[in-house]
């Protein structure tokens, strides 16, 4: 029988057996800064290290769900083709190094740019839970909701009922949560709203013996609506109270109502993420129809997540920032920026472009916000013009572009949103919608504090040590 002496023995070995195969297991298709931290980790903690790992450790997608993912994609050929000689596909008339940019989205995300769109921002949650729920309460056919957090609470429960007054009418409704984004939700409000008729599925459901991704902290990110295929919603608003839950931090988020064209592209990210969830393919005529012109504006949708073969939301700000002249203006809730994020940011300004981020002076999550304020101080080095948002918790993910481009979306400027996360994002193209969401990002600025080098350096030792740890960690978060 082993003595403790033994077992110490081959506990000692066995870790030294996990830092050297870990050592090969890590490096292997991972960028440096990742697979330092995740060395790190476990050097320092062998076994719980590989525990983690194996549950969280890599993004890429298993082989059936990739497959699935190739599968659809032949199987939409046909509805993409409709975008070839659709008399709404357009080019902007843009300077020559944001055309590259607009090129290089085109085939990130593998959508064209359609012209004949029209749209409202709504930044208050009950303005765009109005609209969502009249919107509904007018469906014909089909309501398609997508969404990372659909909560069980007095919002959920107004869109619950009125899926249920659709259903009554005939209309066929489809919501697609985030298992873990959405729990409480599928717990107690998804049995009721599945008894009155409505189809819920969980995305990217969590089990430890048959998961459907490869890392269990896989999440489907999006905010997304359809009606009838005529109008669509997305943008940062989840399917929740405004204040999230919490008793003294409301949440400000912008989100995008749209008719025109660009409807077909959104409907497209849903009938994609339906299949991958339910195996069934909605290519139906009534599902995908092709909707009619409603207005001028050029825009272009962005879907990104482990299912690509590069991170091509990443690709596309840092793209964005290197074709900037003027003025850039960044809003986001969580922003952990990569090295290429960081070093683009650094270019830009270098070249005389004005580069602001805005940023919410609480945070709602602790290590995150940890590791986004430890880079503070690069920002503020580099020269960028850092807000504080102090209202509330800041949660539109923008980004203005001199007066070309216009990004609204569901994606934070962070490494999880870059490389983990299924997002949804809309490029805007033109002068007037630049401008539009300039103003409203100068509206956050002025209820913000512009943070200067002198006030953070007078953060105490123990923040500073706090935010270095966390920062240790930012290419896991």
């Amino acid at each position: 029988m082993f003595d403790w002496t033994t077992w110490s023995l081959f506990y000692y070995l066995l870790e030294w057996v996990i830092r050297i195969v870990m050592l090969v297991v890590v490096t292997r298709r991972r960028q440096p800064s990742s697979a330092m931290a995740w060395l790190l980790i476990i050097f320092f903690l062998p076994v719980p290290g590989l525990v983690l790992y194996l549950l969280i450790g890599e993004n890429r997608l298993p082989r059936r769900r990739a497959g699935r993912h190739a599968r659809l994609l032949e199987e939409l050929d046909t509805v993409r083709a409709r975008f070839e000689n659709h008399p709404s596909v357009a080019r902007p008339q843009l300077e020559p190094e944001q055309m590259s940019a607009v090129v290089l989205a085109e085939r990130l995300g593998y959508m064209p740019i359609v012209g004949g769109n029209d749209g409202c921002v709504l930044t208050e949650t009950e303005e765009m839970i109005d609209r969502l729920v009249e919107d509904i309460d007018r469906a014909e056919h089909h309501v398609h909701l997508l969404y990372y957090i659909y909560a069980d609470d007095a919002t959920g429960r107004r869109v619950a009922d009125a899926l249920a007054r659709a259903v009554e009418r005939g209309v066929t409704c489809r919501v697609l949560v985030d298992a873990v984004g959405s729990r409480p939700m599928l717990k107690r409000l998804a049995p009721k709203m599945a008894a009155q008729g409505v189809q819920v599925h969980a995305a990217l459901p969590v089990n430890l013996f048959r998961r459907r991704a490869a890392r269990l902290d896989l999440r489907n990110h999006r905010k997304l609506a359809v009606i009838d295929g005529q109008i669509a919603y997305t943008g940062s608003q989840n399917l929740v109270d405004a204040d999230y839950g919490h008793k003294d931090l409301a949440w400000h988020d912008m989100s995008v109502r749209l008719t025109g064209p660009i409807v077909l592209q959104l409907q497209i990210v849903f009938v994609g993420d339906w299949c991958f969830e339910t195996g069934e393919v909605l290519d139906t005529q009534e599902v995908l129809p092709d909707p009619p012109v409603a207005g001028t504006t050029l825009v272009q949708t962005l879907p990104s997540g482990p299912d690509y073969p590069t991170e091509n939301y990443q690709r596309m700000v840092v793209a964005a920032l290197h074709a900037a002249r003027r003025h850039v203006i960044i809003t986001s809730p969580y922003f952990i920026p990569d090295e290429a994020f960081l070093q683009a940011l650094e270019v830009a300004v270098l070249r005389g472009v004005e580069v602001e981020v805005i940023l919410p002076q609480r945070c709602d999550q602790v290590l995150v916000g940890a590791a986004s304020r430890a880079y503070y101080d690069d920002l503020l080095a580099l020269g960028v013009k850092l807000h504080l948002y102090e209202p509330g918790l800041l949660h539109a993910k923008t980004m203005s572009i001199d007066d070309a481009i216009a990004l609204i979306g569901s994606s934070n400027f962070d490494i999880r949103s870059f490389a983990l996360n299924f997002e949804i994002s809309l490029l805007f193209y033109g002068a007037d919608v630049t401008q539009s969401l300039r103003e409203r990002q100068q509206a956050y600025m002025r209820h913000s504090t512009l943070l200067t080098t002198e006030t953070w350096d007078q953060r105490g030792a123990r923040a500073r040590v706090v935010q270095n740890v966390a920062k240790l960690l930012s290419p896991l978060l």
